[in-house]
């Protein structure tokens, strides 16, 4: 069964049942959940503690949704620094490598989905990653 790595946006939409997205996310996550595992990284897990109080009441959420925890690979860690120095070049603002680019390579080093709704970053830095977005 392939992965698909799902965004903090996404899970957040659901979790939080945010007003404009929660529809659109959940049934995003309900159609892939049958053809692919849902996957997160340690990042993605981080952004969305921002919506628990207590560790336990993520743990539960993410074991209740079914997602399924990735390490970073190595090679996803370099990528994402290659893709932060290209950033740079670019005259970005930012003094460390910013989330995406560690969720955009790992999607990219592991040939998989990234379900999300921010496209842009991913779209310029990881150009191979296909995108399932509205």
């Amino acid at each position: 069964m392939k992965g698909v790595l799902v965004d903090s946006n996404i899970i957040l939409d659901v979790f939080l049942n945010d007003v404009n997205w929660a529809d659109w996310s959940e049934s995003k996550l309900e159609e892939y959940c049958y053809s692919s595992s849902l996957c997160i990284n340690s990042i993605i897990y981080s952004e969305i503690s921002i919506g628990f109080e207590l560790i336990e009441e993520l743990e539960n959420a993410v074991n209740k949704a079914g997602f399924q925890l990735l390490e970073i690979p190595k090679e996803a860690l370099f990528l994402a620094g290659k893709a932060f120095l290209k950033y740079k070049r670019r005259k970005g603002e930012k003094s460390a490598p910013l989330p995406d680019f560690f969720i955009g390579a790992h999607a990219a080093i592991l040939n998989i989905d990234l379900l999300t709704r921010d496209v842009s970053r991913y779209k310029s830095y990881f150009p191979t990653v296909k995108l399932i977005a509205p």
